[in-house]
């Protein structure tokens, strides 16, 4: 009797369990069901949520070449490196490591992370280098990913920085041509949706959502053999003569278009922000200064326009001196009696305010802003400085005789070229351009006969008598014209100099025009026909030869011929 109790405890145990396991299959069917039917959608979601993930495709900004498609700025693709905070955190034993290897101070990394640990992307470092990523991706830390970009390259380095500037972290221009078409050259990123894996690795593209679109090329004007010519003979000039910076500008004659413009000091776009911030101005176009004498040409065309004296009238400058208003006006000798030509030829101060006096201020002020005075060039830089020309009613006798020589007007480099580009151009201005075949229309502002007559005054200032003998090209004729002006202080004109040439060659049929200024050179050489002229032989000499241009100097030619031959008895 005491069994049957027992089989019956013991049956019921079985029941027992039977039912507990039928009741948690009943719930683990019931679970099942759940989750496979009624919260698929949810759970799906939640799924992708981990593990899809919208990233972004970059794009290439556009190239910027020169005029025969050599290469100044252009992108290069390379890899960033991303967290998502939360999931590094769950292994701090890996920042140090990771920290090691991006050359980065681990607390620093932790620090940051827990400031953004409600972030799921943070970047840690960008643009590496490729051995740098490569270890990166070879620690397969949880949380951290690679993600390509591109980073802007200069090929030209300092020759052309200026010019074309440079981009920020996040490719935006940020100075010069990459700043003024950024727009043009920025492309537009896509969007595409992926799958990771925990570490962050793309294991499968799912779709695309909107494809890259690269930015547009850019083809500039600038000729790179002449922008390195230029910047090599400034540098050169700027050291040798310890002065503090300096320009150079080479326009086409024709089309204005701006073969090479150079500035120093220069820095290295390739790496920003490693100079002060007076080293990124392009100087030839946005710092002015008062020219001095390369602005007695544009004198002498306003007093032959309007009649107050031809190339043959003598003008008396003895003693080298004359008062007005109180003031002294001086030239560097006693030239006595000159002709208009001989004014530029010696340059003369005296002889050039004399006639300038006998004009109306409107119309010298008319002549100035006709070559393009007082406005800026249209190039569209950023920064581009108008220059200061003020207006003529507010002149006073002795501001209208300073004018005549450069000083009470105030230009930049890029505005001197182009206004020397109206004489060698018959008279006609047309506004410089950094980009290559641009429409660039020309404007008649000066008579073409008198420019020619004005071009042949110039010619002398590189003859025998000039004050520009050293701007001469070996077999080629040279037109131009030396200034140097004192440089203003808080207390006057200091003895601290700028030294500049203008010019132009060939004189028979013009193909360069070339601006040169030298600002504050230092020691015993300060004059602009001992410092700038020479830099403007050496550049407008070299670029006649790298264009192929043919000598125009019959005469020299002759004497070469002769003298290789043997003389005249042979």
């Amino acid at each position: 009797m005491k069994d049957r109790p027992e089989a019956m405890v013991r049956m019921s145990r079985v029941y027992a369990l039977l039912v507990i396991f039928l009741l948690c299959s009943v719930g683990m069917i019931a679970r099942a069901v759940n989750l496979q039917v009624m919260e698929t959608e949810f759970l799906q979601e939640q799924g992708k949520a981990r593990y899809l993930r919208e990233v972004g495709i970059p794009t290439t900004r556009g190239i910027i070449s020169d005029r025969n498609g050599e290469a100044l700025a252009v992108s290069t693709p390379v890899d960033s490196v991303w967290v998502n905070p939360r999931e590094l955190l769950q292994v701090p034993e890996k920042i140090r490591p990771l920290a090691q290897v991006l050359g980065a101070d681990p607390d620093d990394i932790e620090r940051k992370l827990n400031q953004r640990s409600a972030r799921e992307f943070v970047w840690l470092k960008r643009r590496l280098h490729p051995e740098t990523a490569a270890k990166v991706e070879a620690l397969k830390i949880p949380g951290v990913s690679l993600q390509k970009e591109y980073r802007r390259f200069y090929p030209a380095g300092e020759v052309a920085a200026h010019l074309i500037g440079f981009t920020n972290i996040d490719d935006v221009g940020q100075e010069g041509l990459e700043l003024t078409y950024n727009e043009w050259l920025s492309g537009e990123a896509g969007s595409k949706r992926v799958f990771k894996d925990r570490l962050g690795r793309t294991i499968e593209e799912v779709e695309l959502i909107r494809a890259a679109s690269p930015g547009n090329d850019l083809q500039l004007s600038i000729d790179r053999r002449l922008q390195y010519l230029a910047y090599r003979e400034l540098k050169r000039t700027v050291l040798r003569h310890g002065a503090h910076s300096g320009s150079v500008v080479v326009l086409d004659s024709d089309t204005s278009e701006v073969l090479a413009i150079v500035n120093y000091p220069a820095y290295n776009p390739n790496k920003p922000g490693t100079e002060d911030s007076d080293g990124l101005r392009n100087r030839a176009v946005t710092d002015v200064f008062e020219p001095g004498s390369v602005m007695k040409p544009f004198a002498v065309t306003s007093v032959l326009e309007h009649g107050v004296a031809g190339a043959g009238t003598i003008i008396d400058t003895s003693p080298g001196t004359m008062r007005i208003s109180g003031h002294t006006i001086r030239d560097t000798h006693d030239y006595g009696v000159l002709d208009v030509t001989g004014l530029l030829t010696k340059s003369s101060n005296v002889g050039v305010a004399t006639l300038a006096l006998e004009l109306e201020p409107e119309q010298m002020w008319d002549t100035y802003n006709r070559y393009g005075f007082g406005e800026a060039t249209g190039t569209g830089f950023p920064g581009e400085s108008a220059g200061v020309l003020r207006n003529h009613r507010r002149w006073r006798r002795l501001e209208q005789a300073t004018i005549s020589y450069g000083y009470g007007v105030s230009a930049t480099a890029l505005q001197i070229a182009q206004a020397y580009a109206v004489i060698a151009n018959d008279g006609r201005l047309r506004h410089p351009t950094f980009i290559r075949e641009a429409i660039n229309p020309a404007m008649s502002v000066v008579d073409p006969a008198l420019a020619r007559q004005v071009a042949a005054m110039l010619e002398t200032v590189t003859g025998p008598e000039g004050t520009g003998k050293q701007a001469r090209v070996a077999n080629y004729r040279i037109s131009g014209k030396t200034g140097t002006s004192r440089k203003a202080s808080a207390s006057g004109y200091a003895n601290r100099y700028i030294a500049s040439f203008a010019g132009f060659a060939p004189s028979s049929d013009p193909r360069l025009i070339c601006v040169a200024v030298i600002n504050d050179p230092t020691g015993d050489f300060y004059y602009g026909g001992q410092v700038a002229a020479p830099l403007f032989a050496e550049v407008v000499g070299g670029a006649l030869r790298l264009m192929n241009v043919p000598p125009d100097d019959y005469s020299a030619l002759m004497v070469q011929s002769t003298e290789s031959a043997g003389g005249p008895d042979r």
